[in-house]
């Protein structure tokens, strides 16, 4: 339970009601089906009131670890990059003209080492979310709606038909439920997530298997996750 999301967000418009044994039980097996299948490809959507980032890459749900390509979106090209991240640990890597997609390898040189930040980031709040969105083992079950977790509708996601359903309260932050945002298949694979992230414009929105997955390599001269 506590390993799922919590943040201030909205809801939509089709919801909510409780959820059936089916779903709870899909939402329960959501993060853990990434874990099963190690590493899912992503497309990271970064808000700002300064124009947004989009980080395009692969996480190894095992490891902990992801890595890709990060672009401005109606902004500089400052922050543009190669990036790879862990639960504590950020590596950037800037370059004037980022590929579309990062080298399978990254590259052996050019790279600056910086903690991931767990409060005024909203780039460093969407990495460590995204790591979050995978566990070795399924929630339970029975306390997600318990603790109110809700279905909100139905939609498809390239052309995938996926269910809408919200997360529970935090542990130790009652009347959270529902702030996070899931979008899960028949078999219980995320497909996208939505949370709110401090007083960010918009969300911040996770996008799955919007490419290819390529292995997590590390960064020459760090030590890799465990």
């Amino acid at each position: 339970m506590a390993a799922f999301l919590v943040a201030d967000g909205g809801f939509g418009a089709d919801g909510p009601r409780p959820l059936t044994t089916d779903e709870a039980s899909r939402l329960a097996i959501t993060r853990f089906r990434n874990y099963q299948v190690r590493g899912r490809a992503v497309t990271i959507t970064v808000p700002g009131t300064a124009g947004g980032l989009t980080v395009t890459g692969s996480v190894d749900y095992r490891r902990k670890a992801g890595y890709g390509v990060v672009h401005g979106t109606g902004r500089d090209r400052s922050s543009d990059g190669l990036i790879q991240w862990t639960p504590t640990a950020v590596h950037v890597r800037p370059m004037a003209d980022a590929p579309a997609h990062a080298p399978a390898s990254p590259p052996r040189s050019g790279w600056y080492d910086r903690p991931l930040l767990s409060s005024g980031s909203a780039l460093d709040t969407a990495l460590s979310i995204t790591l979050g969105l995978g566990g070795d083992r399924p929630d339970n079950a029975e306390l997600l709606p318990q603790n109110g977790a809700a279905w909100w509708g139905r939609e498809q996601v390239d052309g995938r038909r996926v269910d809408v359903m919200s997360g529970p309260s935090s542990p130790d932050r009652s009347g959270t439920a529902g702030n996070v945002r899931y979008w899960i298949g028949s078999d219980g694979t995320m497909y996208r997530v939505r949370v709110s992230v401090g007083s960010q414009p918009e969300p911040v929105v996770i996008e799955f298997d919007t490419h290819t997955y390529v292995a997590v390599e590390p960064v020459p001269g760090t030590t890799p996750a465990r």
